[in-house]
């Protein structure tokens, strides 16, 4: 059995969401319509820009962005290991390490990104030509 987990965080957006004494199902119909028109502009703004800005998604793509990811976590790595060694860190080796901490997480965090915008519609995906 394996256990996947993730250091990735999502920051919720922070919808008002009144209480609504209202009984009245015409009114909390048209507020559920109101409120599904606001969610498809926000959809069709989404695809438009970043379909404009990125073009498509491909599997070269996400290969490339897996690999700098990925190397950035190794040499974030390669440097605390490389720390663990010496007996006194300097300020200046420890700011280091928090850039390719920083790093690591960054790009991990605009894979997923690009990952998010596939799954939600917003940039089309190129599967390989078979």
């Amino acid at each position: 059995m394996a256990t996947r987990t993730s250091s990735f965080h999502r920051h919720a957006i922070d919808h008002f969401e009144p209480q609504d004494t209202s009984d009245d199902p015409h009114a909390q119909r048209r507020m559920r319509g109101q409120l599904e028109q606001i969610d498809y502009t926000a959809f069709a703004s989404n695809k438009e820009v970043i379909g404009a800005v990125l073009g498509h998604a491909d599997a070269q793509k996400f290969q490339r962005m897996a690999v700098a990811a990925a190397m950035a976590r190794a040499q974030w790595v390669k440097e605390a290991l490389a720390l663990s060694e010496a007996i006194n860190a300097s300020h200046e080796q420890i700011s280091r390490l928090g850039r390719l901490r920083q790093a690591y997480e960054e790009l991990a965090e605009a894979y997923e990104a690009m990952r998010r915008m596939v799954e939600r519609g917003y940039l089309p995906y190129r599967a390989p030509a078979t």
